[in-house]
């Protein structure tokens, strides 16, 4: 089977994602543009993770996972088999970051919500800020716990691995890179004979959610299939 993805979308939970990304509406505009699976994958946070999988209950595949920034302030996704793993590595990501208080009024609202798209909360902890854990710690935790990280956005110039290491470190176990889809064509044929590409959105707004085009052929259609695919 064709599975239709987006694998890189914020929410309101995010200080740079617009409020109307709630859940519901990810959910809804996901479908409406005929996707199939997408992750949720908020700054160094999985706390509208559940609330997203709930609201899309019989809709489409909703993947927990995060875009994790690391010491060297390089942007990585993260993907998780459930809900509890994600979890897992947000506690490890807090036990690493620093303390630091978010300022709604310069940096943006950081709202927890329910699956009714009701704001339930708000994370105080400053998200968009780098951890205490590099790449390589990263990506071994979360193996660990039976997910997935790869480099995100790697042609941008800024929180991309190219940009802030210059290179991909050929030690580096990961089986995957993302590219965004300006930049795809010109830069597929130097990175698919050593890894995945994906392809996703990193959305903001609902309009910038993925349109139906990118996809992974697969047997079954689930959270374990497609990390396992990513690896």
């Amino acid at each position: 089977m064709k599975a239709y993805y987006d694998l890189h979308i914020h929410s309101a939970l995010s200080p740079c994602g617009d409020n109307d990304m709630t859940p519901n509406n990810i959910v809804n505009m996901s479908m409406i543009k005929g996707l199939d699976v997408i992750a949720l994958t908020d700054h160094n946070s999985c706390a509208n993770v559940r609330a997203a999988m709930a609201a899309a209950e019989g809709k489409l595949l909703v993947i927990p996972g995060m875009e994790i920034e690391t010491s060297e302030e390089v942007h990585m996704v993260a993907l998780f088999p459930n809900a509890d793993t994600a979890e897992e590595m947000e506690r490890i990501l807090r036990a690493s970051a620093p303390e630091i208080k978010n300022r709604p009024e310069i940096f943006g609202n950081q709202y927890i919500m329910d699956k009714n798209d009701e704001i339930v909360g708000e994370e105080e902890r400053m998200l968009v800020t780098a951890s205490g854990m590099d790449i390589f710690s990263v990506v071994d935790s979360v193996s660990k716990l039976g997910g997935v990280a790869y480099p995100a956005h790697i042609d941008r110039s800024s929180y991309s691995i190219l940009s802030n290491l210059g290179f991909i470190p050929p030690e580096l176990k990961i089986g995957t890179v993302e590219i965004t889809e300006k930049s795809r064509d010109k830069m597929e044929l130097d990175y698919n004979k050593l890894y995945n590409i994906v392809t996703s959105s990193d959305a903001h707004y609902l309009w910038d959610i993925a349109e139906k085009g990118r996809y992974f052929e697969l047997d079954e259609l689930s959270a374990a299939g497609i990390i396992e695919r990513l690896k």
